[in-house]
């Protein structure tokens, strides 16, 4: 495949004219390097030996894959069951054995045991990867270390909030687990393909701290589904599921986990909102750079706190993080108020790192803004706005880039009245994500690309994730119209093993291609992904010529089709009428 057409995987990011190797540190300056790691290195084990002693332990005992052949103890039969439930029952067995209580533990237990070994792993992981910070790294691997840093940081933090819902500390539900066990997992995935193609020596410590993290999450993740009272798209707990059908008929406009006040601020013009924070180019808010606005916003904030960026163009790469909850970024409308970047995978960032704006703060909003990557086509992946954000809300936006435009990265998202503009896998990532009456323009390639909307990198069978496009309006922009005859448009292709995308009720323009669907490479995923389609319009919406892959289906029964609206796949009946945007819980009003 021409390099050009390549979508969001890392491991074929590198260019003919960018050589990115992975060869042996020999020079003195490597040297160096090695030896300070060594010191640094061996000062965190002795730390670790000294605190936590268990979590070495589990180090020790899962480096050599030959799991089953190094046990010291015989598992017992609720382990055994418990593992054959996993992917990966030689690690699951492995780990579980050797960690104190498991033997002595039933299914139930079973549950929070695996959840809290695979917590100390991350952590332990976490901490060793730290000692490599004060290493001189290019920007690529630096770009690569502080991605992976910041999402193993995640991950400790969305294992702790599982464990408490286990342990009956937490106010959640079972499917909000799923969602952080799934993002998890998409962190670590995140993390190890930005390394690909790194210096040698950040690439071989990071890995080693990486290794087995993925498969003990997804085991974690695969122990937890079944044990769950709730099916995959069932978000409601038993008790609550009447009050909230009986709430969704009166908020029939608004998901329920929008509360009253989020409603009226999304309803209510920027100008008129009482905002905590003003960003202004000319020196009339409270600060000149939205940058500085976030950083002045409280941390763990419980109560909306907004942010109103005034009309203007604003020249910065913004990053929300975890810890900056319930932002609302209003501006002046599309094209008014406008952010742009220009960071690409060609001047030697992470696709993650590319962002013009970041955002993994829970509870995030933003509304009335454009977010541009203006990198251009021939600089590849170029991400405009990436989201991580747990129910977060993005409504009437403009988001406009080429390849890897929008970044829907993990956890719960919802797009409202957003116009989404790309060329290449512009809408990728692998967060549970509805978009809902948008209009996504395919614009103009490189010469000899092919245009495909969506890229969904669903990776476990028990991850809840996926891409449900509903009512939407699928259209070549302006560029790509005078020569539509010449370019295939595509409206998806399988990143991962379980890629799953749906298209509902939406109006597809001629652009796109008859057979509908582009393969990744060969047979890959053709038979374990999900694409679906149900009663699209519009001349390219013809069913006929479509693919004939096992894993593509014509949905013709409704109850199918209501999988992926919001109420059933983002769980939007339980928080998304707090937020205000107006939505469809169901096919339709």
């Amino acid at each position: 495949m021409d390099y050009g057409e390549l979508g969001p995987t890392e491991s074929t990011r590198s260019f003919p004219d960018l050589p990115l190797t992975r060869s042996t540190a020999t020079d003195p300056v490597r040297r160096h390097r090695r030896r300070r790691f060594l010191l640094l290195a061996i000062t965190a084990t002795l730390f670790l030996a000294a605190s936590a002693a268990l979590v070495s332990t589990l180090l020790l005992r899962s480096k050599d894959r030959g799991h089953a052949g190094r046990l010291n103890r015989t598992p017992t039969e609720a382990i055994s069951q418990t593992c054959k439930l996993t992917q990966y029952p030689e690690l699951c067995i492995s780990s579980l054995v050797n960690f104190p209580g498991a033997l002595e533990a039933g299914k139930t237990q079973l549950v929070h045991i695996s959840l809290n070994m695979t917590h100390q792993r991350v952590n332990g992981a976490l901490y060793a990867a730290s000692s490599i910070s004060g290493v001189t790294m290019d920007r690529l691997a630096r770009a690569a270390y502080e991605d992976c840093v910041e999402l193993l940081d995640d991950s400790v933090d969305q294992l702790t909030q599982s464990i408490d819902v286990v342990s009956g500390d937490g106010t959640a539900s079972d499917d909000d687990v799923i969602t952080w066990l799934s993002a998890a997992l998409t962190n670590h995935d995140t993390c190890a393909e930005g390394l690909d193609g790194v210096d040698s020596y950040v690439y071989e410590q990071m890995t080693t701290q990486l290794k087995d993290l993925p498969e003990l999450v997804s085991n974690s993740l695969a122990i937890f589904a079944a044990s769950s009272r709730n099916g995959e798209f069932s978000a409601i707990p038993i008790q609550n599921r009447r009050k909230l059908l009986r709430r969704r008929r009166l908020f029939s406009s608004f998901p329920d986990w929008i509360n009253p006040t989020d409603r009226k601020l999304l309803e209510t013009p920027a100008q008129d909102i009482q905002s905590d924070f003003v960003v202004s180019t000319d020196g009339s808010g409270t600060h000149n750079t939205i940058a500085d606005a976030v950083k002045a916003a409280p941390e763990g904030s419980s109560r909306r706190i907004i942010i109103y960026v005034k009309a203007g163009h604003y020249y910065e790469n913004i990053k929300v993080a975890r810890k900056k909850t319930n932002l609302m970024f209003v501006g002046d409308g599309m094209g008014k108020t406008v952010v742009a970047g220009s960071r690409s995978v060609y001047d030697k960032f992470t696709t993650f790192h590319t962002a013009t704006f970041a955002a993994t703060g829970a509870g995030f909003i933003m509304k009335e803004m454009t977010i541009e990557n203006n990198a251009g086509p021939e600089k590849h992946q170029a991400v405009a706005l990436r989201v991580g954000a747990d129910r977060s809300v993005v409504y009437h936006c403009s988001i406009i880039g080429y390849q890897d435009t929008l970044y829907v990265h993990s956890q719960r998202q919802f797009y409202r009245e957003c116009d989404v503009y790309g060329t290449v896998d512009f809408i990728f990532g692998n967060a549970a994500v509805v978009v809902q009456k948008c209009n996504l323009w395919a614009r103009k390639p490189m010469a000899g690309q092919k245009n495909t909307i969506t890229a969904q990198n669903r990776k476990d069978p028990n991850q809840n994730t996926g891409i449900s496009i509903h009512d939407c309006r699928i259209q070549p922009a302006s560029d790509l119209n005078a020569v539509k005859g010449s370019v295939q448009t595509f409206l998806g292709r399988p990143w991962k093993l379980y890629s799953r995308v749906v298209y509902m009720l939406s109006y597809m323009g001629d652009h796109i291609d008859p057979a509908g669907w582009l393969e990744w490479n060969g047979d890959f995923a053709l038979s374990t992904l999900y694409y679906g389609e149900y009663m699209n319009s519009g001349p390219g919406a013809g069913v006929g010529k479509r693919v004939n892959w096992p894993g593509y289906r014509v949905i013709t029964v409704d109850e199918e089709a209501n999988k992926f609206t919001v109420a059933k796949f983002i769980y939007g009946s339980s928080w998304l009428p707090s937020t205000g945007v107006a939505y469809l819980a169901g096919l339709s009003v």
